[in-house]
């Protein structure tokens, strides 16, 4: 076929697609099946037009013609507030589900360090010196205490603010070394989450034996459901990056691991959305002392409910769309 051939015998299918690239640019609806099925058409024309080396002025009209559309395919239509609201309320909690396991080693690795450091300080409260020095478990003391001092008692609005930003920094930095850390074959993000689980309950179990309970548990009630959440997330995340090191099946190492934190970064976002909101919530309201503990005790026991809910039924379909889809099937 002849150049002169080739370009009458299709040239009103490129003139069409033309037209479609000029309609997706001004206007907010148009075919995209269409606009799919001509892109594939002309990249064969394109491919043709290149192997039988036909005049220049031909192939750079089918190369700005592909271009034009392919941006137009694979651009992003969601930005701003839409894919946002796909990400918090389907693509995050769907992530979560799907890494269960990741999840359920997650967390025995960080609840069970966790209750069993706080019962050996609870039951000992001279345990905490194995973790703590003396200067930090009296600080804690000072926190925690019914003295002028303790926590939330002269704090100002400036100082909620700072430290909210303090609050930020240091939640998403435990986070992301939950998460990063799990490049090391997963060992990584189970050695933070044993840390960090024996750390806070011994804590904790050391400032209920001391006779703080209730000035620390009505502190930790609420931002605990976003803060300890995200940490057993984030080493979710972090056991699956290591489990593609250790077992990438038939992809090499990199290929699975690059593979693994696409679908695990995921929840890398939503981790730092739960750290924010933790923050946000340990800054203004969990150190406020002018709220009685039976109210942050009651929010407290609702964002749990409200947690849990969330990651455990958020973005599933629902039961007359299942139904639908099973009908057409």
């Amino acid at each position: 076929m002849t150049p002169l051939d080739f370009e009458a015998a299709y040239a009103p299918l490129w003139a069409e697609l033309e037209a479609v690239i000029r309609t997706a640019e001004t206007r907010r609806k148009f075919d995209g099946a269409r606009l799919a099925a001509l892109y594939r058409r002309v990249c064969e024309h394109l491919a043709l037009a290149q192997a039988r080396a036909y005049p220049i002025h031909l192939t750079q009209r089918l190369e700005g013609l592909t271009q034009s559309a392919h941006r137009l395919i694979y651009r992003r239509h969601d930005y701003g507030l839409a894919r946002f609201a796909r990400l918090a309320l389907v693509d995050f909690p769907e992530a979560v589900r799907a890494h269960r396991f990741y999840l359920l080693v997650s967390a025995l690795m960080f609840v069970l360090p966790l209750l069993m450091a706080g019962w050996a300080a609870w039951r000992d409260p001279g345990f905490i010196l194995h973790l703590l020095d003396a200067s930090s478990v009296q600080q804690f003391d000072s926190m925690y205490g019914d003295g002028a001092e303790s926590l939330g008692r002269t704090r100002s609005a400036g100082d909620d603010w700072q430290m909210f930003g303090y609050y930020i920094m240091n939640n998403i930095g435990i986070g992301f070394r939950c998460f990063a850390a799990g490049i090391f074959a997963g060992i990584g993000s189970a050695a933070v989450m044993l840390f960090n689980g024996v750390q806070i309950g011994a804590v904790g179990g050391y400032l209920i034996a001391a006779g703080h309970a209730e000035n620390f548990l009505s502190f930790v009630v609420t931002h605990s459901a976003f803060e300890l959440t995200a940490i057993v997330l984030a080493g979710a995340a972090g056991l699956r990056l290591g489990y593609s090191w250790v077992a990438p099946g038939r992809h090499t190492r990199l290929e699975a691991l690059r593979l693994a934190a696409r679908h695990a970064v995921v929840i890398v976002y939503g981790v730092v959305g739960l750290l924010l909101i933790a923050a946000a919530i340990e800054a203004f309201w969990s150190s406020a002392r002018w709220i009685a503990p039976a109210v942050k005790y009651g929010v407290g026991g609702a964002c749990w409910l409200l947690v849990l809910a969330y990651l455990g039924w958020q973005g599933r379909p629902r039961a007359s769309d299942e139904a639908g889809e099973a009908h057409a099937g």
